[in-house]
């Protein structure tokens, strides 16, 4: 029976998968990427947008054309590998499921030839059908094995290598004309043009070299359809495995490897692992990679200080020996060879282990003497008086050489400590506290240096090392110092002066130096009360001690003084004098307030008063108060009681005084023994007091009047005030004198100024500009004017002589005769002779030294031009006429 054709018309469409199970065959090894199948998924409605989806996404992603790639690398196991692949409509979420199953692909070494020949032709599967019945269920897909194909082919292409293992058929072609394709990545989709296929005869061949390392596999679907078009046959999957060639190097990745390993390091002890990579496949020989040391650098102690894993990589120790005081770093040669390190077939690259032996505490510090000397001036302090140096083998600035100092003995008083220079691992010997060269002249110091850390096990050296350090004590002057310091002396006030006070000397510590005795001076004395005697110290009065003067603070007076030596070099102490003053009874109480104020009417009349004594206590209060029997008129007006010990109450005695200003006297005693009292005035202000017994402000003013300090200042104002209006006018006058005498008197021969300035001056000066101007108006009216008496003239006036006749103008003149009449004027005067500019000493402005034109002063000398010809001064006009007669040898 011939396959039967099922055609659209036959049956009703369906949407969904074609089958509820669909197997498929591919390679035992999964690349993460790699295609596997492509699941058919019908769409009776080709505008349905549909998701697929995998139930081991992990694993296996399907993609919108229904491809299946693998998630990761995987091997897979001997049995089938099953999972779900789902369908979901976008808009009705309506879904479709399917069960793939995923069979590795079968071992065909030995098949039988039978089984190689049912592998040349892919044949479709088909479907049977009744005429009479409705359409039946598709029989399930043949599994068609992968085909294999070795990369890197060298051609020719298309390569159609045995024929019938690429030739794809279907048993209907011998019924119908069919047309065979191939889609799927590879084919039509990127990389497109890998493989085609013979549309008539169904030969697949290959178009260029195939390479494992970009595409392990491609993933074909074929397809077979008639003439027009039509689906003969369901299209079936292809899988094409890329056999692998061992095309490629192992590769580093690193090609410089750094690793580290303790030195004295047992063997067996881990360093570091190498790690190279290989493109070929890791399943087959030519991705399984072998390693092996090469070479080591240095060689010592044993060429073989280490091996290498030759699969893992991992490097490790060999032999015990390892010092980095000897051999710091090894150099390893390492080689990574693929073929399982077949040295005949494999491929082999190599990359450099770098291995520094790291320090470990295996030598003590050690000291470079027995004995250190060190010397120090006494009393000094953050001195470095000795340098302790170590040899440490171990590696610099690190714990295993930094070394720690410390003192076993020789110092209980703890008056030296031992710093450790960074950098040099030197210690420092420093004294901390002063050393006293009379009570200490040398120190004998033990001191033991270790490391920060402690020494490795098995090391047979002792853990520090101990030396002794001599410390030599240098005596030096030291400052004389005073005892007791302060020294405080009780004393009553009012010694006077040239009494002896007391003896403040001082003490030299320095008991080995041949010195004279100590000088004494005074260094502070607020008051200048005292005087100390240089040689012995004894110090007296100079004036009168007062308790209560302002330099006494709390009854206490302190004084300085100074001892000095005659060592080398001179020192000197300070030394000071506390004196605590006893109080006797100096001074008298005085009235405090000195002015009160008070009603002229009986009540309300009262004036509390205080008495101030600067005196203390038994010397001071309870006061008594009292007013004087003279005059008389006092005890008449007033009266005192006493309130308390210091205060007391005046008031008047009268029913009313008259406003005005009272000098009241009060006798003040005070309780000292013998007592001491004293009259003082109180200015008492009577005025008129309101109902509040408040004066009121214009008696206020008319009984207080101004205070003497108000008028003072007033006066003050007023002389600043016009000291200042006065300064000031001076100014403005001297200001304006010296404008004056800078406009008048300039030396030509010192100004420098060398400016265009304006002179507004035409004539031979002001009285020339006198011009009568009426005879422009009326000519005819003028008169001459009276000649001038002749005497003392100014040498730019204008010279007497005859006064030339100008032309008259008529009263009604025509109104063109103003022109004529000026053109005639100017014609006089350019002839007359006495027309301003006068040859006269005239004064301008001074424009500066250095002209061209010369000196204008020798005019009048004949004898200076005597051999110049000025006859061309007949040619400058009428006003130079005389000039040419003067010098051109005229006869006029």
């Amino acid at each position: 029976q011939a396959p039967i054709k099922a055609t659209c018309e036959d049956m009703s469409c369906k949407t969904g998968f074609p089958e509820d199970v669909h197997s498929a065959v591919v390679s035992r090894s999964v690349h993460g990427g790699q295609p596997l199948l492509n699941v058919r998924f019908r769409s009776c409605d080709g505008n349905k947008k549909i998701h697929f989806g995998s139930s081991e996404p992990e694993d296996f992603r399907v993609g919108e054309d229904g491809v299946v790639y693998a998630e990761r690398s995987f091997q897979l196991s001997a049995e089938p590998t099953e999972f779900v692949v789902s369908a979901q409509d976008k808009e009705t979420q309506q879904e479709w499921q399917m069960r793939v199953k995923l069979t590795p692909e079968p071992a065909f070494t030995g098949a039988s030839e039978k089984d190689q020949r049912k592998i040349e032709e892919i044949i479709f599967p088909w479907q049977q059908y009744k005429h009479s019945s409705p359409l039946k269920r598709q029989k399930r897909d043949w599994v068609i094995p992968p085909i294999n194909l070795p990369e890197n082919s060298k051609g020719p292409f298309p390569q159609e290598e045995k024929p019938g293992h690429q030739c794809i058929r279907s048993d209907r072609d011998k019924s119908l004309s069919l047309r065979y394709s191939v889609t799927g990545p590879g084919a039509d989709q990127p990389p497109t043009g890998i493989f085609i296929i013979n549309p008539i005869s169904g030969q697949l061949s290959v178009t260029k070299p195939l390479d494992r390392e970009q595409i392990a596999s491609f993933h074909l679907r074929a397809h077979a359809v008639d003439v027009n078009g039509n689906q003969v046959e369901n299209p079936i999957d292809i899988v094409i495995n890329v056999i692998d060639m061992n095309d490629n190097r192992p590769e580093f990745l690193h090609q410089v490897w750094n690793g580290t390993v303790p030195e004295g390091s047992k063997p067996g002890t881990y360093v570091m692992t190498v790690t190279a990579i290989d493109a070929d496949d890791p399943n087959a020989q030519n991705g399984m990679l072998r390693y092996r040391i090469v070479s080591q650098a240095p060689s010592s102690p044993s060429p073989n200080m280490f091996t290498i894993n030759n699969e893992t990589g991992d490097i490790i120790t060999v032999a015990a020996g390892l010092d980095r005081e000897k051999v710091q770093q090894y150099t390893l040669i390492i080689q990574a060879t693929d073929m399982e390190g077949n040295p005949t077939y494999g491929l082999s690259n190599t990359a450099t282990a770098v291995i520094a032996v790291t320090d470990v505490n295996d030598n003590p510090p050690e000291f470079t003497a027995m004995t250190f000397y060190g010397e120090v001036p006494e009393n000094r302090v953050d001195v470095i008086v000795a340098n302790l140096t170590v040899t440490d083998k171990d590696q610099p600035h690190t714990p295993a050489w930094n070394a720690m100092y410390r003192m076993t003995g020789g110092d209980p008083t703890g008056r030296f400590t031992i710093l450790t220079d960074p950098n040099s691992n030197d210690g420092l010997v420093t004294v901390v506290k002063p050393i006293d060269f009379e009570t200490n002249r040398m120190f004998v110091l033990t001191v033991a240096a270790e490391n920060q850390v402690p020494l490795a096990k098995g090391i047979q050296h002792p853990p520090q090392s101990t030396a002794t350090v001599s410390i030599t004590v240098i005596d030096v002057n030291e400052s004389p110092y005073f005892v007791p310091n302060p020294k405080l002396v009780r004393q009553e006030e009012g010694l006077l002066a040239g009494s002896m006070l007391t003896t403040f000397t001082a003490q030299d510590p320095d008991r080995y130096m041949q010195q004279t005795s100590l000088r004494y001076s005074k260094l502070s004395d607020p008051a200048n009360w005292l005087k100390i005697d240089p040689v012995n110290g004894q110090i007296t009065t100079t004036a009168v001690l007062d308790r209560e003067s302002i330099y006494v603070q709390n009854n206490m007076y302190n004084a300085t003084f100074l001892a000095s030596d005659n060592g080398i070099p001179p020192m000197s102490g300070t030394g000071t004098l506390q004196i605590y003053l006893l109080d006797i009874n100096d001074n008298a109480p005085q009235v405090h307030p000195k002015e009160a104020t008070t009603c002229e009417t009986l009540q309300p009349n009262a004036i509390n008063i205080t008495a101030v004594d600067p005196d203390i206590d038994p010397n001071a209060g309870p006061f008594a108060f009292e007013l004087p029997d003279i005059p008389a008129s006092i005890k008449r007006n007033w009266t005192i009681v006493r309130i308390s010990g210091d205060h007391a109450q005046l008031s008047l005695r009268i029913r009313f005084l008259e406003a005005g200003i009272y000098d009241v006297p009060i006798v003040i005693t005070d309780s000292g023994n013998p007592h001491a009292s004293s009259t003082s005035l109180l200015k008492v202000k009577v005025c008129q007091c309101d109902i509040n017994g408040d004066c009121s402000d214009v008696d206020r003013i008319v009984g207080a009047g101004l205070g003497t300090g108000a008028i003072i200042a007033i006066l003050l104002c007023i002389i600043i005030l016009l000291i200042l209006v006065l300064m000031f006018v001076v100014w403005m006058k001297r200001r304006d004198k010296e404008r004056q005498a800078k406009q008048l008197l300039i030396d030509p021969e010192d100004d420098v100024r060398d400016n265009i300035l304006k002179y507004d001056e035409e004539g031979g000066g002001e009285e020339d500009q006198d011009y009568d101007l009426s005879q422009l108006q009326q000519p005819d009216t003028v008169e001459p004017d009276a000649i001038k008496p002749v005497g003392i003239r100014r040498l730019d006036e204008r010279p007497i002589h005859a006064e030339p006749q100008y032309p008259v103008r008529s009263a009604a003149p025509h109104p063109g005769d103003i022109g004529d009449f000026i053109n005639e004027g100017l014609k006089a005067a350019d002839n007359d002779p006495t027309a301003p500019p006068y040859d006269s000493l005239l004064v301008f402005d001074y424009e500066g030294s250095g002209s061209t034109a010369g000196s204008l002063s020798s005019l009048n000398s004949s004898s200076s031009g005597g051999e110049q010809d000025y006859d061309y001064l007949n040619d400058w006009g009428p006003r130079f006429k005389k000039l040419a007669d003067m010098y051109g040898g005229g006869d006029d």
